[in-house]
């Protein structure tokens, strides 16, 4: 004997093994959610950590953000905001930063 084709037709599984299988594939789902979701998070933790870097080395940059969360919240002109701002620290911050940034320059125009 010889068998040279072996063909199944209309297959019914039971209903058990289709919920058992429906259940795995919505847990494969939900685990690959939670994988994109954690290396989402972990993205936005190194660029929050970069961002959170660049704006101790330059406290100025951290105003203009300040200035346009202002804009904002100010786009209903009947609204009132009470911002605190560290007026006197910010001064001295700038004159700090224009005196690093003008000795900064200072070489390249002798150059």
């Amino acid at each position: 004997m010889q068998v040279t084709l072996v063909e199944l037709k209309d297959i019914q599984l039971p209903g058990t093994m289709k919920r058992a299988m429906a259940r795995r594939a919505e847990a494969e789902r939900k685990k690959r959610a939670k994988i994109i979701n954690a290396e989402g998070e972990s993205l936005a933790a190194a660029a929050l950590g970069d961002a959170s870097d660049t704006m101790m080395a330059h406290p100025l940059a951290l105003q203009p953000r300040n200035l346009q969360r202002l804009v904002e919240i100010g786009v209903d002109q009947n609204t009132t905001v009470v911002f605190p701002a560290p007026l006197m620290s910010t001064i001295g911050e700038l004159g700090s930063f224009l005196a690093r940034e003008t000795a900064a320059a200072a070489p390249d125009t002798a150059a």
